[in-house]
């Protein structure tokens, strides 16, 4: 078993119990009732999830150095992001380039929430493309009705 779900007040509760429980599985979701769940694992296994993460990461930066590998990133994007179909080809290599620099700056950081961030707006963009009428309406120039420029997120209006 790879993943086992358990409430928090089970480990509140029984700890050792709880623990025990852990030990034949890679991780453990703690379920909250007015919060995020959490996640538990064991030291050992959060270092070997990191270092994967880091060679693999580094591997798809090696792999872009290429040609053949810039080509081979590209091949295998649609299977691993079915998504991408709907951006136009330029976009898909813009978002593959991308993605190998977030991934390979989020194992320097030891932080995925770039790389996680990077994918919900390519995806995002992807759902614009897939749309005709949602692209029309955001592509299309609405002439006359320059509402002046948007102030900064946050700015007093």
């Amino acid at each position: 078993m790879s993943v086992m779900e358990r409430n928090l007040s089970e480990l509140l509760n029984k700890p050792k119990a709880t623990l025990a429980a852990l030990r034949g599985a890679r991780r453990m979701v703690l379920r909250r009732r007015d919060d995020e769940d959490l996640v538990l694992t064991t030291a050992a296994r959060a270092e070997q999830d990191q270092e994967v993460m880091g060679a693999t990461s580094r591997m798809f930066v090696e792999m872009m150095r290429t040609p053949e590998g810039r080509t081979l990133v590209l091949d295998v994007l649609p299977a691993t992001f079915p998504w991408v179909r709907y951006l136009p080809a330029h976009d898909v290599r813009e978002f593959s380039v991308e993605l190998v620099d977030a991934l390979g700056a989020a194992t320097e950081l030891d932080n995925t929430a770039a790389v996680a961030q990077l994918i919900t707006e390519w995806r995002h963009t992807a759902e614009v493309h897939a749309d005709p009428e949602l692209y029309a309406a955001l592509t299309t120039d609405s002439g006359e009705d320059d509402f002046g420029p948007v102030p900064e997120p946050g700015a007093a209006a």
